[in-house]
């Protein structure tokens, strides 16, 4: 399991390392909060420190829930009854003092992956075409026609088109868009994503297919 481990102390970052690599995990150490924020989709689960240089760790925690639903365990010094409680609360999955025991915190992240691992009961292939009008978006193929005609976006404009035909009806937050999209989702400065909407609102000529939902985010669809 690649485990993203976000620790400004070198010592318990290097003992966390090598017992991870010991039982068969595969860590990657980051010492600063944005450094989580933007590596965070390469990760099968975060343990985080919330004593980070740069951002306290439970803001790290509330800004990659708002993108992310990877798991995260907290290992770190406060153990009072509010920072335990906030960290909770702000969607960590497990919540751990230091010093921890070693066979306890792989336990826990045990314990943690096995619940947020998919259930293995078959279902029905969800459609990878996905319709609003005449627009159709075929996510497998790449492809997109407007009235049967074919429409030719750039990688950047599909993979903004798809992350929200992916998602056909729901509004979908810029911070996903643009951690989905270009790696991060904190660029919110960055006008890439506006320039990509405005290029993709002309080249469909369907202004009423993508949505703009006012200090939120977008949508595709209805």
């Amino acid at each position: 399991m690649r485990v993203l481990l976000a620790e400004d102390d070198d010592g318990v970052a290097g003992a966390l390392t090598e017992a991870l690599y010991e039982h068969g995990h595969l860590p990657t150490r980051v010492r600063r909060g944005e450094e989580v924020l933007g590596r965070h989709r390469q990760a099968d689960l975060l343990l985080l420190d919330l004593g980070l240089p740069d951002l306290d760790g439970l803001e790290v925690l509330r800004k990659l829930r708002a993108v992310s639903g990877l798991p995260v365990v907290v290992l770190t010094a406060r153990g009072d009854e509010r920072s335990v409680v906030r960290g909770l609360r702000l969607g960590a999955d497990d919540y751990l003092v230091k010093p921890v025991r070693l066979a306890e915190l792989l336990a826990r992240i045990e314990a943690v992956t096995r619940r947020a691992a998919p259930p293995t009961a078959a279902a029905a292939p969800a459609s990878r075409t996905v319709r609003a009008g005449d627009v159709e978006v075929d996510l497998d193929a790449r492809r997109v026609t407007v009235g049967g005609a074919e429409v030719r976006l750039t990688t950047k404009e599909f993979a903004v088109l798809a992350a929200l035909a992916g998602r056909a009806g729901t509004a979908v937050s810029r911070q996903r868009l643009m951690d989905e999209v270009w790696g991060d989702a904190y660029l919110a400065v960055s006008r890439s994503l506006d320039v990509h909407l405005t290029q993709l609102r002309a080249k469909l000529g369907r202004p009423e297919v993508l949505t703009t939902i006012r200090g939120f985010g977008y949508r595709f669809g209805g």
